[in-house]
């Protein structure tokens, strides 16, 4: 015998269905900085970081959203009386999604996603005003986009400086870069991270030109 589903429940199914799918286009909740902070590593902290990603987005006329800069920040130990400081994670900075680039195109649905099968790449990782990243293979390489994030989206553990001295040097230090381009000199996976590909040459400027970046960083929209 063959049964029939209502026609209201299989309406009602394929409603929570497309409620459940972000859709395919959607306002700019994404971009990678088109400029830095001119200071290397040193972003003015996350709050300079975060302000960076605000002046531009409303530049670009999407000022209305909070944006936040995608950095983690690692915490400290305690020490005598001095107490100790939690890490601060990109992941938990940006907010819930869906995010998609200026020009529409849906480059991950949540947080999930984001960290395990997002569309970003060189085609479209573009800046608040549409253009696209210069990568490898290009003149000059900007591919190194500052993260100081492990591939999850976490801190890394106290101790070696994985984010130019909290954003703030632009000098001695490193920080963790990300490939925009998921491109590199070797077919390793580590040059196909989108946030964690390895280490810059130092927090100046010259040192993250050096190393294939210009001290970029991504910006996500926490709300809108």
């Amino acid at each position: 015998m063959r049964h029939r589903v209502p026609v209201s429940m299989a309406f009602a199914a394929a409603l929570l269905a497309a409620c459940a799918t972000p859709p395919g286009t959607g306002p700019m909740s994404f971009f990678v900085t088109s400029t830095g902070s001119g200071k290397g590593g040193d972003l003015g902290g996350l709050a300079g970081a975060d302000a960076h990603c605000q002046s531009l987005a409303a530049a670009a006329g999407a000022g209305g959203s909070t944006w936040r800069a995608y950095l983690s920040v690692p915490g400290s130990f305690p020490s005598g009386s001095t107490p100790g400081a939690a890490s601060i994670h990109a992941r938990d900075r940006n907010g819930n999604g869906p995010w998609y680039n200026a020009r529409g195109v849906l480059i991950a649905a949540d947080l999930a996603q984001l960290h395990n099968g997002n569309a970003i790449d060189k085609a479209s990782a573009l800046d608040e005003k549409g253009n696209p990243v210069k990568g490898r293979g290009d003149t000059p390489n900007e591919h190194d986009i500052l993260t100081g994030s492990r591939t999850d989206g976490t801190a890394f553990a106290p101790g070696a400086d994985t984010t130019c001295k909290a954003w703030t040097s632009s000098s001695d230090g490193s920080a963790i870069v990300g490939h925009h381009d998921r491109m590199a000199p070797m077919p390793d996976n580590w040059g196909k991270s989108w946030n964690f590909a390895h280490p810059s040459a130092g927090c100046s400027q010259e040192a993250l030109v050096r190393t294939g970046g210009a001290g970029r960083f991504y910006c996500f929209a926490s709300s809108r």
